[in-house]
């Protein structure tokens, strides 16, 4: 079985769409780690596609609070205004549809999903120490996650936790073989915000046969999905980081 796996789409439909063109015929189901929306311009046609193609989906923090769900106390000026702005946005339907999403993690044909952490779905997996903390609660070899918009993720070793590097800028791809004598987190990569240096949309493939993963990073139409902000009203970093990946 071939998987699609995407995490932090934030209402990206442009980033969303380029994605889908560049895996069509290399997966048979696709797999979501969580914030659907916030942040971008296009909440409905992004939920509508996870909602409708995507059979395995956690929430994610700003799933929750741009479905009413948390307090935005906690949330910067930003987030909060384009969570409100979600909330308003929504149909029903999609609504109801991200609220009744579980937190994972979920267990799948031998890996689990998560958002952020195995143990804390808020928990940012950032570096290798936090990392060797989250091996501790696997019950697989493998999983995916989400939150950082950082691609790429850590290998235990059975004697250190090691870091993988998102793709490279000069390359599109980049290939992982799976041994099953490690642990793997794998993160993705964020479609709809990379923050990792590199403006293209994130995402990746595992092979359960193969027992492979391949990163994955393709260009989208940036400008349309800034236009789109723009005239949403949404707050003007929102657009500009899009062109950085920041």
């Amino acid at each position: 079985m071939r998987y699609l796996i995407v995490s932090d789409l934030h209402a990206n439909l442009e980033a969303l769409e380029a994605v889908l063109e560049a895996a069509s015929g290399h997966y048979d189901r696709s797999v979501c780690c969580g914030d659907l929306v916030g942040y971008g311009a296009d909440p409905n046609p992004v939920c509508d596609w996870v909602r409708t193609q995507c059979p395995i989906v956690v929430r994610g923090n700003h799933d929750r609070a741009s479905t009413g769900m948390d307090d935005l106390e906690w949330f910067n000026p930003v987030a909060r205004k384009a969570a409100l702005w979600t909330l308003e946005e929504l149909t029903q339907q999609n609504a109801d549809y991200i609220r009744a999403l579980p937190r994972g993690p979920l267990s799948v044909d031998g890996f689990q999903v998560a958002h952020g952490s195995l143990h804390d779905e808020d928990e940012y997996v950032i570096a290798a120490g936090e990392a060797g903390d989250a091996f501790t609660y696997m019950e697989t070899r493998l999983a995916f996650f989400g939150h950082t918009h950082v691609q790429g993720g850590f290998i235990w070793n059975q004697s250190r936790v090691e870091t993988i590097l998102r793709v490279s800028a000069k390359s599109t791809d980049s290939l992982l073989a799976i041994d099953s004598e490690c642990g793997y987190l794998i993160n993705p990569g964020s479609t709809g915000q990379p923050r990792d240096g590199d403006p293209r949309a994130a995402y990746a493939i595992y092979d359960s046969e193969a027992k492979e993963v391949t990163y994955y990073r393709v260009a989208y139409d940036i400008p349309a999905a800034q236009a789109k902000i723009h005239a949403r009203g949404l707050p003007q970093i929102l657009a500009d980081r899009l062109s950085v990946g920041r």
